[in-house]
């Protein structure tokens, strides 16, 4: 049996330190559609083989499914790819932070065109050999097609990637009757917990920097330890930043497996496992696993107006 939790405990609840997503932003519907193209394009990737949507599928909760996804070559990346859903609302960029703003993570990532011979001149060739393609930079830029555009265009259409709707957020937005008593006892466990103390704002993550086995060695336990493990130290070099990561997203948790840098964690069970483990140092009450994941489950958003 659960504990009956107080009228005023659930109420006050609602809101604190996580607020729903805003709205899908009204921005440029030229440069939108155009990004949305190039998204899409595998043109844009060193060996024009592979696009963005390849790895961020948006059937798939704006990941691929996969614990590290092939990159243009074949072989697997060094960590796991996260969802591309509401990931312009991150403070900072990549498992170890190296993008400071969204627009840098789109100019990393894009950038690995410059790893061939002629880097960007290659595929800035290749969108402008497409009619289509300079119709549409003429429209939308008032210039032919070049670098900055092409970046511009993907961060535009990228803003746009916000799964609103959610249950939760129609909860944070006063509509208490949007989750089951048990999902609101899950929420208040997530608290209690201190789950909420690293997973928090409109993101309920990716808003800090935290270090992966507060409380045990997860890489000496997981084994076969990478330079991908290192985390915020491959860009700082500062011993303090070993095994630093940011904290990810907990939005569409649910429909985003397999977790962590690493994508090692096939389940979200085996997840919230390791979270009570290696970062809370506790174990919970019979139970109240099952109520935080019940929570969990209601952070699943919608994207042109269809649950993910």
């Amino acid at each position: 049996m659960l504990a009956v939790l107080p009228a005023l405990a659930l109420a006050q609840s609602i809101g604190g330190p996580l607020t729903p997503l805003p709205a899908v932003p009204e921005l440029d519907p030229a440069r939108v559609e155009l990004g949305r193209k190039l998204f899409n394009d595998p043109r844009l990737s060193p060996n024009g083989t592979q696009s963005c949507a390849d790895c961020h599928r948006l059937d798939r909760g704006g990941a691929d499914g996969q614990a590290r996804s092939p990159g243009a070559d074949g072989k697997p990346l060094a960590v796991n790819t996260p969802s591309v859903f509401n990931a312009s609302l991150n403070f900072l960029q990549f498992w170890d932070g190296r993008a400071q703003s969204f627009d840098g993570l789109v100019h990393l990532a894009a950038d690995s065109a410059s790893e061939t011979e002629d880097g960007w001149a290659a595929v800035v060739q290749r969108i402008a050999g497409d009619p289509a393609y300079r119709v549409g930079f003429a429209a939308a830029y008032g210039k032919p097609v070049a670098v900055q555009a092409i970046e511009d265009a993907l961060v535009t259409y990228q803003r746009t990637l916000l799964t609103p709707a959610s249950r939760f957020d129609r909860y944070l937005q006063g509509d208490t009757s949007s989750l089951s008593l048990e999902e609101k006892y899950g929420y208040q466990r997530f608290q209690e917990y201190g789950c909420i103390a690293c997973h928090q704002g409109v993101n309920i993550g990716g808003n800090m920097l935290q270090k992966l086995g507060v409380f045990d060695d997860y890489f000496a336990n997981r084994g076969n330890p990478a330079v991908a493990d290192q985390g915020r130290y491959n860009v700082t070099g500062d011993p303090e930043d070993l095994n630093l990561f940011k904290v990810p997203s907990l939005r569409n948790v649910a429909v985003t497996a397999p977790y962590f840098h690493d994508g090692s964690v096939p389940t979200l069970e085996a997840a919230v496992d390791a979270m009570f483990h290696y970062q809370l140092g506790r174990t919970p009450r019979d139970g109240d696993k099952a109520l935080i994941i019940k929570f969990l489950q209601t952070l699943t958003g919608q994207w042109e107006g269809k649950p993910l």
